[in-house]
């Protein structure tokens, strides 16, 4: 229960974050954004989280998810968040400097499956929901916060800058380098099943395209996890495929979003994953759920930053041949 110590997380997310989150159609389709600012707010032996919400979309989903303002309690803890309504009802567990949630939006009419990740060394927390009724996904929304601690002239000139940024930036779609090989390299944190932190993965993700739409992975992982993986991968638009050896599965992207599932060949294993293209540079702030046994067993999550390296799709010359005539 709450006292009148906020948790880690709590803590964590001190200010006022500022985003533009884009919207998407269950197919991919981009339809706009939603301006948003939001704070979940520690007073006393309350937690109390707001968020202004100002939508700029097409079609019916803007009906839908025009709300305007929420407002709704939070019993907070190290353990689990406890969204208490009336907006949203439902929870939401940390793991270090992500929260993974799943809760229910009345208004809305929508399961929500929502991942909040703060990445300090980026200095943005790393959003998206999945909205469903039922099993089928209605739309989904993913963007990036940053956060203020005053309302001075400084910060909103701040903000403002970003939320221009951001609704340019986040109807990227997801597309990997289609010409240049290079590495991912990076640390996640990795949690067991009961949150706590075992330690940090060491990643590596060498990657080769062998066309424009077609790439050789193979992706080490050293530390809590010890794994290898090859295979290749290949993208139709925004559908994303993994052909094996090692890894079989299939994506979808919306936008800069690229959420996944990969099954492990000749063993009980998959993983989940959310990757997220941050910046102009190929960054990746990833998320990937380790399952064992059809059980949820690691939670890993952190920064992957691109190594370029050659080109290997470069221009292909052919001598002209004479003709007779």
């Amino acid at each position: 229960m709450n006292d009148d110590k906020p948790s880690d997380w709590q803590e964590l997310i001190t200010g006022q974050w500022h985003g533009a989150p884009a919207v998407y159609e269950p197919d991919g389709t981009y339809v706009g954004f939603n301006i948003v600012s939001r704070a979940s707010e520690h007073i006393g032996d309350k937690t109390r989280y707001w968020m202004e919400t100002d939508f700029d979309a097409v079609g019916p989903l803007r009906n839908r998810f025009e709300i305007g303002r929420f407002d709704f309690g939070v019993i907070d803890s190290d353990a689990d968040r406890i969204y208490t309504g009336p907006d949203f009802v439902g929870s939401g567990s940390p793991y270090g400097n992500l929260v993974d949630s799943e809760y229910f939006s009345p208004a809305w009419n929508t399961h929500l499956r929502t991942v909040n990740h703060v990445v300090p060394e980026l200095q943005m927390q790393v959003y998206s929901s999945l909205l469903y009724e039922g099993p089928t996904l209605v739309a989904t929304f993913n963007g990036l916060y940053i956060v203020t601690q005053d309302d001075e002239p400084a910060s909103r000139a701040r903000v403002a800058d970003w939320l221009q940024r951001e609704r340019t930036e986040g109807k990227r779609p997801f597309v990997l380098p289609p010409k240049h090989q290079g590495r991912w390299q990076g640390e996640l944190e990795v949690y067991d099943a009961h949150q706590q932190r075992l330690g940090v993965n060491q990643v590596a993700i060498d990657y080769t395209p062998i066309s424009l739409t077609r790439a050789n992975v193979r992706i080490e992982t050293q530390g809590v996890i010890d794994g290898q993986y090859a295979f290749e991968r290949s993208r139709d638009h925004n559908h994303h495929q993994f052909h094996g050896p090692d890894i079989y599965g299939n994506g979808i992207a919306y936008g800069r979003f690229l959420y996944s599932t990969m099954h492990r060949y000749g063993e009980a294993l998959r993983l989940e994953t959310r990757d997220a293209l941050v910046d102009g540079n190929q960054t990746l702030v990833v998320n990937w759920n380790y399952f064992l046994s059809q059980e949820r067993r690691y939670t890993t999550h952190g920064v992957l930053r691109w190594q370029p390296g050659e080109e290997v799709l470069g221009p292909r010359f052919v001598q002209a041949q004479a003709t007779d005539r």
